[in-house]
């Protein structure tokens, strides 16, 4: 079962003709499809425990504030590791090994973040914590091999739902169990958790071969070879990296807004704001079920067409708590939903490079992420409220001309079945 190292199998090529083996594809029960999405919302949960509790790991650890706060870039410097450097294994290793085995270095991690003596020492073990982490993106393309064809997007954005969901909740439920027991706690219940986890995956994940045989430095560089020859790919990254940066500028940029008059709320109560995006997650499910419709391209245009007017209702909602509320519960339902679309078309690329196109899409979206934080301070800057809403405005019109002539184009290969 393997396909010659220096090629990727086109988006034509289908299970049983040149580019994969012939196979009988069984489906993946309900209930491992729900395993999976709690595993997923809690390896990803790891890296957002100590966003919360930066105040209580400075005191406890006598460091300064401006020193805890590199725990959340240590901590997203080694999920980009991870993503770059594990999840391309994806690909070549039997994953029932794979995710348990990164599931167990995540509890390793997360015990030394409980016992950790010092800022320093937190800060490496969080950074290892950070590459455990992306056993929940090993999961998602495993999700999509174990799916038939007529499932496939229903059960991708069942396993992403939760891994949305995990990242949602995690910040509440850290500083809940922290304000309780102590912010070591924290680390010590995730880290029992993962090794429970990891145990019931080696369990229910049925063993299966390397889907080809290729040798680590030409896995690595594979990604981009990917990304080279499918011009979809490419195509779709954009979009993903585009939906990324609005959604990050957005919820950067909330901060600011809630913190400041007319609203001058506390911390504690910007958190409860997160909750609203609840909604988009379950909206990434019902996005995979119209993939499995062959809807994908318009509901990629209609996602577009939503967040436009999620912005428009921001930028009126300035000094109203009710349209805030609606504009954050459009915009996630958008973004989410768009981000189960591009997955699960790059996934209908090739059944060899599922873990492989995972990891570009996921690196892209990173990026994006980053960027769209750089830009709502200094938008914040320059113009406040007005500024970001109208910049998100504009880049989701950018996104929808993308659509445009993408879907008669580059964009329309992906639902030939």
């Amino acid at each position: 079962m393997s396909t010659p190292e220096n090629t990727v199998p086109s988006a034509t090529a289908r299970p049983g003709g040149p580019a994969g083996p012939r196979r009988r594809q069984q489906g993946i029960s309900r209930g491992l499809t729900l395993l999976f999405a709690i595993v997923g919302g809690a390896a990803v949960a790891n890296l957002y425990w100590a966003q919360p509790l930066l105040d209580f790991i400075a005191r406890d650890l006598h460091a300064s504030a401006s020193l805890a706060g590199w725990l959340v870039t240590a901590t997203q410097i080694g999920y980009a590791v991870g993503i770059l450097l594990i999840v391309p294994l994806g690909d070549v290793m039997d994953r029932r090994r794979l995710i348990p085995l990164m599931m167990l270095i995540g509890a390793v991690a997360l015990v030394g973040c409980a016992l950790a003596p010092s800022i320093g020492v937190l800060l490496v073990a969080i950074a290892a914590l950070g590459v455990g982490t992306v056993s929940g993106q090993i999961l998602a393309p495993l999700a999509g091999d174990l799916a038939d064809d007529a499932s496939r997007g229903r059960v991708v954005g069942t396993v992403a739902s939760g891994i949305l969901i995990g990242i949602l909740i995690s910040r509440t439920v850290s500083g809940l169990v922290a304000s309780i027991a102590g912010w070591r706690t924290v680390f010590v219940v995730a880290a029992a958790a993962a090794v429970v986890f990891a145990v019931l995956l080696h369990r229910a994940i049925p063993s299966m071969e390397p889907k080809l045989r290729m040798p680590y430095p030409a896995l690595i560089a594979s990604v981009g070879r990917v990304v080279r020859q499918e011009r979809m790919v490419r195509w779709t990254l954009v979009l993903g990296a585009i939906g990324f940066s609005v959604f990050t500028m957005f919820w950067t940029a909330l901060t600011f807004l809630l913190s400041a008059p007319p609203f001058s709320y506390p911390v504690s109560v910007i958190g409860l704001f997160g909750l609203a995006g609840l909604a988009g997650a379950s909206a990434a499910q019902g996005a995979g079920r119209l993939q499995d419709r062959g809807w994908s391209l318009p509901a990629t245009g209609a996602g577009w067409a939503l967040a436009l007017v999620a912005f428009g209702t921001a930028a009126l909602a300035g000094h109203s708590v009710v349209l805030l509320v609606g504009a954050i519960v459009l915009l996630d339902i958008a973004i989410m939903g768009l981000t189960i679309l591009n997955q699960t078309r790059l996934f209908a690329v090739s059944r060899q490079a599922r873990s492989r196109i995972n990891t570009a899409l996921v690196t892209s979206n990173f990026i994006g992420g980053a960027i769209g934080s750089a830009a709502a301070s200094l938008l914040w800057q320059a113009g406040g409220w007005t500024a970001v809403t109208l910049t998100g405005a504009a880049l989701a019109c950018l996104a929808l001309t993308v659509w445009t002539i993408g879907r008669r184009g580059p964009l329309a290969a992906v639902d030939a079945r």
